[in-house]
């Protein structure tokens, strides 16, 4: 009977026994709560360790703020438009599953390929993407807010919005006027990749075979510096070493890499950065936002990758496709089903933060997913934005702790933009 009590009285809320005990009487009231108990059953259990340490990187993926600095969701809603306030049958975001895995902050990539380097029109691409992301603010201004700062997304996140901050994905729409850098930030793009997957009229590609620039243009040398006077940080993933060592001489702010892994892990691919451009990133005070991609994790599904993209690019080639071709599309997609990837696995993610806080501190190190980027190929348990606990989890079961979480998740990327925006003001 005593134990029985005890659960009763552990069970009821606050000062519940002792207003029985007064009200009823010592007798009664212990007759109250040994049938309460009898309703309540046997306690349960205390959690396991796994599910402990499960629970809690679910409560701290709830309590931090989360920041992503690439979601490629904008370029896939301008493929086919999807309402992303309830769960969506395809993709890797939507609102519900945001809210699942605790992500506060993921940075819209206003995507621009290289072909409309070409053809022209990326300017009006980059506005159009733009509007619709301003469009899920306006239709939905109870879940989703537009942030144009690092304060933005700390006051949204408190009010419980998922804020939706921006960065434009090749720097094409810029085209050679400095003034639409401004136009840009007005807008409230926040970072440029300077370039994509071709040479452009700012600087070198990784992918580009012929270095046209040796790093950057002389144009180029004038955007870094315009992005300084704005408050626009610079972004170096897609560019070539010679391109990101400039940029690091020339900036006046920190920069990031919004979505690129280490190349430790995929030897001479140039696309992930290297140690001693990690280091150099680091000792500017920049951070590198780790890509959850399989190709960017692992040195198999590399291999393959760049495999696909050769036979891809050598179809698009015979048949003068654009990048955006639904004819190219539909090849693509064929290539997929036909020559499937060995994917990664969460612990490849926790791998390559490992390998940064190695080189050069917990500080440096963020997320940058590539959710809706790189398609089927994110890893066996980071599969889209609810999932973030699971790398949480990996990290907490390393040693990381609620600190260095707070940093990775989000205050890294948060500080460095507040960084820029601080020399912003200076300039």
């Amino acid at each position: 009977m005593a134990a029985a009590i005890k659960t009763a009285r552990d069970s009821a809320p606050d000062g519940r026994v002792r207003r029985w005990t007064a009200r009823l009487g010592r007798p009664a009231a212990i007759a109250l709560i040994a049938a309460l108990a009898a309703c309540a059953g046997p306690p349960a259990p205390a959690p396991s360790g796994d599910q402990a340490l499960a629970e809690r990187a679910a409560r701290l993926a709830r309590e931090l703020i989360l920041v992503d600095t690439h979601v490629d969701l904008p370029y896939r809603l301008n493929k086919q438009w999807e309402d992303v306030s309830v769960r969506t049958p395809g993709g890797d975001f939507d609102y519900e599953r945001a809210r699942a895995g605790g992500l506060d902050a993921p940075f819209m990539s206003i995507y621009v390929p290289a072909s409309y380097q070409e053809t022209g029109g990326a300017k009006e691409l980059a506005d159009r993407l733009i509007d619709m992301v301003e469009d899920l603010e306006r239709r939905w201004p109870d879940r989703f807010a537009v942030a144009r700062s690092a304060a933005d997304v700390r006051r949204q996140s408190a009010a419980g919005l998922i804020s939706l901050p921006m960065g434009m994905e090749n720097g094409a729409p810029i085209e050679d006027d400095l003034g639409n850098l401004e136009h840009f930030w007005r807008r409230g793009i926040r970072y440029v990749t300077l370039t994509h997957s071709e040479n452009n009229q700012i600087c070198d590609s990784s992918y580009a075979e012929e270095r046209r620039w040796g790093g950057l243009s002389p144009f180029g040398r004038q955007v870094v510096a315009e992005m300084n006077r704005l408050g626009i940080m610079i972004d170096v993933s897609h560019l070539s070493d010679a391109t990101v060592d400039q940029v690091l001489e020339l900036s006046a702010a920190p920069v990031i890499a919004s979505h690129s892994s280490c190349r430790a892990f995929t030897p001479d691919w140039e696309r992930n950065l290297d140690d001693e451009r990690i280091r150099r990133l680091a000792a500017a005070g920049g951070v590198i936002h780790v890509n959850f991609g399989s190709a960017f994790l692992t040195a198999e599904a590399n291999r393959q990758s760049q495999a696909l993209w050769e036979s891809f690019g050598a179809y698009k080639d015979e048949h003068g496709l654009a990048d955006d071709d639904p004819a190219a599309d539909a090849y693509l997609e064929q290539l997929k089903r036909e020559n499937p990837m060995s994917l990664a696995d969460v612990t490849d993610v926790a791998d390559h933060i490992d390998h940064v806080v190695a080189l050069v501190g917990v500080d440096h190190v963020g997320l940058g997913s590539d959710f809706d980027g790189v398609g089927e190929t994110t890893p066996t348990g980071l599969e889209d934005v609810s999932f973030y606990p699971n790398l949480l989890r990996a990290l907490l079961e390393r040693g990381y702790d609620e600190e260095d979480l707070r940093k990775i998740c989000g205050e890294n990327t948060l500080r460095v933009w507040e960084e820029v925006e601080a020399v912003a003001r200076r300039l």
